[in-house]
C-alpha cells in the first residue's frame, strides 16, 4: 500500500536553499511536485512556517545512518506546538567538492558544509586535505550558494551532485564519502489531522519525558513496549534545557498507533510519563512489516479484553 499523495493550496517548506538533499527527499513524496515550494533556513523557521499556516508542511532530515539523530529537528518537533510527521523518505548520499574556477585542491585551506556532511566525509579530507578546517553551514547546498555570492570564508564547498548542475562551480572530486551506501532520513511534518492509514509496515514516532530521575526510571519506559514486543528500532536522549539530566527520549518504534499493541503500549507511557508527546504514526520508507507474535497480534488483545469483560 502507497502513501496517498498530499494537496493544498498552502506551499511546502524544506532545508534550503533549493538543490539540498532535502529537497530532492521532499519530491519523493507523492503529491509534493505539483504543489509551490519555499526554502527555510533551519528547522525550527520551517516548522515555524508550519505553525502559523504559511506552508502545510516541512520537509527536514532526522536521522543520518553515520551520525544518528538531528539534533536541531528532534527538538524543533518535540518543543512547541504539537506537529505530526505524515511520511517518511530515505535518500542514498554522496557528496562532491565544489569550487569556483580557478580553484584548485592546493587552494584549499577551508570547507564550508553542513556539520553532517563534514563528518560523512572526514576521512577523505584526512587523506586528501588534512590543513582544511570546517566552516558550518546551514546546509550543503547553503555552502555552496555562498561561494556563487563571493564568500571568502572558505575556498571550496561539500554538497550534492545537483548543486554543482545548478550553481555551475566546479567539481573538484566526486564520491567523497568514507561510507558507500550512507543515507539520511527524512520526515515531512504537519499539522495534526486525520492520521495516515496503517499499511502494515509503519513507523510511530514519540517525544517521551523523563519525569524524574531515579533507579529504573528508564526501564519503567522501555518496558511498556517490551511487554506488548514493541519493537524501538531508534532511542536517544535529548536534553530539555531545564536543568543538569532532566532529558527527553526521542523513540520511533515499529507499528501503527492503530495496531492493537501500539496503543496499548501508548496507555501505559502515559500513566509513567505524562507529559509524552505523540509525532505521528506513518508508513515505513522502506515498506518492511514488523515481526510480531501471535500473542501481540490485535486478535490476541481484543481476545484477552472479551475474557476480562466475561470475568466482570
Amino acid at each position: 500500500m502507497t502513501s496517498a499523495p498530499i494537496s493544498s493550496t498552502l506551499p511546502l517548506t524544506f532545508l534550503g536553499p533549493e538543490g539540498t538533499f532535502t529537497e530532492s527527499a521532499l519530491l519523493q513524496v507523492p503529491g509534493a511536485g505539483a504543489m509551490a515550494r519555499i526554502p527555510s533556513t533551519n528547522a525550527a523557521a520551517a516548522l515555524a512556517k508550519v505553525r502559523s499556516g504559511e506552508a502545510f508542511a516541512a520537509m527536514l532530515p532526522i536521522e543520518n545512518s553515520i551520525e544518528g539523530g538531528v539534533p536541531a529537528t528532534l527538538d524543533a518537533i518535540s518543543n512547541g506546538v504539537e506537529l505530526r510527521i505524515l511520511h517518511e523518505v530515505v535518500v542514498p548520499v554522496s557528496f562532491v567538492l565544489l569550487a569556483r574556477a580557478g580553484v584548485s585542491l592546493e587552494d584549499i585551506t577551508a570547507v564550508g558544509t553542513h556539520p553532517h556532511a563534514w563528518a560523512q566525509t572526514r576521512d577523505w579530507f584526512g587523506e586528501h586535505l588534512p590543513s582544511a578546517s570546517h566552516v558550518p553551514a546551514n546546509s550543503t547546498a547553503a555552502a555552496a550558494h555562498a561561494l556563487v555570492a563571493g564568500t571568502d570564508a572558505f575556498q571550496a564547498a561539500v554538497c550534492a551532485p545537483l548543486v554543482a548542475q545548478q550553481t555551475g562551480l566546479n567539481v573538484l572530486a566526486a564520491g567523497i564519502e568514507d561510507n558507500i551506501g550512507a543515507v539520511t532520513r527524512f520526515v515531512l511534518v504537519g499539522q495534526p489531522g486525520t492520521l495516515p492509514e496503517p499499511t502494515g509496515a509503519d513507523k510511530t514516532t514519540l517525544a517521551i519525558p523523563l519525569p524524574e530521575d531515579h533507579p529504573g526510571a528508564l526501564m519503567a519506559i522501555l518496558e511498556q513496549f517490551a511487554s506488548r514486543g514493541v519493537n524501538l528500532s531508534r532511542i536517544e536522549s535529548r536534553p530539555t534545557g531545564e536543568f543538569l539530566g532532566h532529558y527527553t527520549f526521542s523513540v520511533d518504534v515499529d507499528g501503527h498507533i492503530r495496531d492493537a499493541r501500539v496503543a496499548d503500549a501508548l496507555r501505559g507511557l502515559h500513566r509513567v510519563s505524562p507529559n509524552i508527546r505523540f509525532l505521528g504514526s506513518y508508513p515505513r520508507a522502506d515498506k518492511q512489516p514488523p515481526l510480531i507474535h501471535s500473542y501481540n497480534a490485535d486478535a490476541a488483545f481484543d481476545e484477552a479484553a472479551t475474557w476480562v469483560d466475561t470475568l466482570l
